[in-house]
């Protein structure tokens, strides 16, 4: 993921540069207790600002994702675990979380920053582990190595390690393989339904809120220090003077709910770009005791996660296959929940197209409380 470069926070202990085998070595002292080194380098407090360039074609195509992506979850994790902010929401999941980060997951920290900088081949866009990983594991040697050139320019150190890592050494994507699983399984595995039942609220009140104020405000909401001029969305990001034009491909808005920073940008490729902005519920926000689900407590799982599924648009058959039933069942549940005002239901063609209604979307959403105030949210 390419994000904005910004000056990186030094908070790790050290780092090895020796052979294979010797990488990041993590204090077990909780980052929000542990004291700074005295030679940190803390981003500048300037006037620096991130300009991302609309065309109008974007503009036109500004979407919310559909689903929690892992490995980008997982990334934004291990810089968050880095971070020193926001101690009174992320600090007892820091605390919780490093002291037990397994050795094989270290050799990551390596790659990330705490200030949003990694390599962009290290968190593909996908839609599971299995699919990520395989991505990442087919990185060409040509773009691992100018990825990790970029990422050291901008203050990581360049170990040993990395250094193989550009060369396409076998052993070491193997060490990255094994780093990869080893972190997911520790920081997300457990986390995920929790993860992706919060994402599902953040995003259905947020194409909620797309709908009812527009695109500006949606834009300019989504934390502090963002401004909409002209054709441009201004971030406020320390240490950057930058400007990322867009191709007309559009922009896909990304919450993390493990992410405490600014809202970073990330163009890809091939297709939208990607907005990545903070929850405005962090995950360590959502109590353990409500994930298994107050929506399922109230409708029953199957019409539960029915709901949830229509916040996009589904034919009968697409939402059949969503839930793994039966065209039959998925058409009781669509009707049921028709009949409670929480769906509606038009035809399209030969299709008949089911859809949250705002009370149905309001009702998912209701974990999330609206934004009076910039000052109320979580983040830098």
């Amino acid at each position: 993921m390419v994000f904005s470069d910004v000056n990186v926070c030094a908070v790790v202990n050290a780092v090895s540069s020796g052979s294979h085998g010797q990488f990041l070595a993590v204090s077990t002292v909780p980052p929000c207790v542990q004291p700074q080194p005295k030679h940190a380098v803390e981003p500048s407090l300037g006037d620096d600002v991130l300009k991302v360039v609309f065309t109008a074609e974007d503009l036109l195509k500004v979407t919310v994702a559909d689903t929690p992506a892992p490995l980008m979850e997982l990334v934004l994790a291990l810089m968050t675990l880095q971070r020193h902010d926001n101690c009174h929401v992320f600090g007892g999941w820091r605390r919780r979380t490093i002291r037990n980060l397994p050795v094989r997951a270290e050799p990551l920290l390596q790659l990330l920053s705490p200030a949003g900088i990694g390599p962009l081949f290290l968190d593909p866009p996908s839609t599971g582990l299995d699919d990520g990983l395989a991505q990442v594991l087919a990185t060409d040697r040509a773009v691992a190595e100018a990825e990790l050139r970029r990422i050291c320019a901008s203050g990581r150190p360049r170990t040993a390690w990395i250094r193989q890592l550009a060369v396409r050494d076998r052993h070491a994507w193997r060490i990255l393989e094994q780093a990869i699983t080893a972190a997911h399984r520790h920081v997300l595995a457990a986390e995920w339904p929790r993860l992706r039942s919060a994402f599902h609220a953040e995003t259905a009140w947020r194409t909620h809120f797309l709908a009812r104020h527009g695109l500006e405000r949606t834009l300019t909401g989504l934390s502090t220090g963002l401004r909409w001029r002209g054709m441009s969305l201004e971030i406020d990001a320390p240490g950057v003077d930058r400007e990322v034009t867009l191709r007309g491909e559009g922009v896909v808005l990304l919450p993390s709910l493990l992410w405490a920073g600014r809202v970073l940008v990330a163009p890809q490729p091939a297709g939208p770009a990607l907005i990545v902005y903070p929850a405005l519920t962090p995950l360590p926000l959502h109590d353990k005791d409500t994930v298994g689900d107050p929506l399922a407590a109230l409708l029953g799982g199957t019409r539960a996660d029915t709901l949830r599924a229509l916040t996009k648009p589904h034919t009968t058959t697409e939402l059949a296959r969503a839930l793994h039933v039966s065209v039959p069942a998925a058409s009781v549940q669509a009707r049921t929940l028709r009949d409670a005002r929480l769906i509606t239901t038009h035809r399209d063609g030969k299709a008949v197209l089911h859809w949250c209604t705002p009370l149905g979307v309001s009702l998912i959403a209701a974990p999330a409380a609206e934004p009076v105030e910039a000052a109320g949210r979580v983040g830098t």
